[in-house]
């Protein structure tokens, strides 16, 4: 499945429509505005909340949490690379996600027991941000594209600081 994610220019917080691979809206993640750390909602088009990210402040390496109906789903850390960034999620059971790639040119893969399951690009010209997230069938799309915002919002922190 193919998705699009485009950050809204104009707003309070940091607000990302999803898009599927038809160009319809398939997910909406609403920023908390005025908060300590990023608080975001992943929700489907009707507003339930499919998924709620949490930044983990005063840790030693960037650490965001998934959590899914209450509770603590899974955790994306920023690592330590010598030869760039690299960026794993834990998740229950043997099914870890390792992120690598070019971060900053929007070009890297999500690879589960040795195997590509998703990429994501990025679009050349945008005012905002926008880039698309192709995954494998299968996979798990709501945690695959929470992983993605969060990227997103580490290089955004990086860039500010």
């Amino acid at each position: 499945m193919r998705y699009n994610i485009k950050e809204k220019f104009w707003g309070w917080g940091d607000d990302f429509h999803i898009l599927d691979g038809e160009g319809r809206p398939a997910f909406f993640v609403d920023g908390q505005a005025f908060s300590w750390g990023s608080k975001l909602s992943f929700q489907d088009m009707q507003g339930k909340e499919l998924a709620f990210i949490s930044q983990k402040l005063l840790t030693f390496k960037p650490k965001y949490e998934i959590y899914r109906d209450g509770d603590l789903f899974a955790e994306i850390v920023k690592e330590f690379s010598w030869f760039g960034k690299e960026f794993t999620m834990d998740v229950p059971g043997p099914n870890d996600y390792f992120i690598k790639g070019s971060f900053w040119d929007y070009q890297y893969q999500f690879i589960r027991e040795d195997r590509v399951v998703a990429q994501v690009s990025r679009a050349a010209w945008s005012w905002t941000h926008c880039y698309g997230v192709e995954i494998e069938d299968g996979e798990d799309d709501v945690s695959i594209l929470c992983a993605a915002i969060v990227i997103d919002q580490v290089l955004h922190d990086e860039k500010k600081n």
